[in-house]
């Protein structure tokens, strides 16, 4: 998954962040509303993470703006404060949850899940393809039930596949969904991480293939294997 992170604390930005790549998750860092707006018109964001005290303004009224644009991404808060009202205005106007600082990451984390599960209307959804079976509720793949193991980034790999099955998606929008827009890696890591993927679901049923000149089509191939 992606994430915008709108903090102007770099350590604690970095911390977020770090917590998220483990977690096989890519996110980009703000340090401000101009920042912030601007990567937002880069492309779109499974969750913001936002601070409501910054350099240019508030966080609460970036959020009012993206409600205004009918923007829906979800949004947790973080803040300093401790007020009650604090907290009603921050919801009322469309935030999804709210966390006070100091906080613990893995209840950020925690956190995060929930609110993405609400927003998906499931507990955790499961992906089956042919042999192939993915929980993204606890981000686990399997093959005839055995565990297959994948790392972090693999596994948002995989997802991004299993997700748009069918769909052509090219080298470009790999590399910002696997490592974000300040990620370095060329294109040829996206290569390395779809051969390693192809090796290791290879015979599951879902067939990773490669459109020259285009990008990368996941196809379900258990179908057409079936007597």
């Amino acid at each position: 998954m992606r994430f915008l992170i709108v903090e102007d604390t770099v350590d604690v930005a970095e911390a977020i962040a770090e917590r998220l790549t483990r977690g096989g998750h890519v996110s980009d860092r703000a340090g401000s509303i101009e920042d912030a707006e601007a990567f937002l018109t880069t492309g779109e964001y499974d969750l913001m993470i936002l601070d409501i005290h910054l350099p240019d303004g508030t966080g609460i009224d970036l959020l009012k703006r993206l409600r205004r644009r009918s923007s829906i991404v979800p949004v947790l808060v973080l803040t300093a404060r401790l007020s009650v009202d604090d907290k009603i205005d921050a919801l009322d106007i469309g935030a999804d949850d709210y966390m006070v600082k100091p906080f613990d990451l893995g209840e950020l984390e925690a956190r995060i899940r929930a609110i993405i599960r609400r927003r998906s209307g499931e507990a955790g959804r499961v992906i089956a393809v042919g042999r192939l079976t993915f929980d993204s509720g606890t981000r686990q793949t399997s093959i005839d039930g055995a565990p297959c193991d994948l790392t972090p980034r693999e596994q948002s790999l995989l997802e991004i596949f299993l997700v748009n099955r069918g769909r052509v998606l090219d080298k470009e929008d790999l590399l910002v969904r696997l490592f974000g827009l300040e990620g370095e890696p060329s294109q040829n890591a996206v290569e390395l991480y779809v051969g390693r993927l192809r090796r290791k679901i290879d015979g599951s049923g879902l067939e990773i293939r490669t459109l020259r000149g285009l990008g990368y089509q996941a196809v379900d191939v258990s179908v057409r294997a079936r007597p």
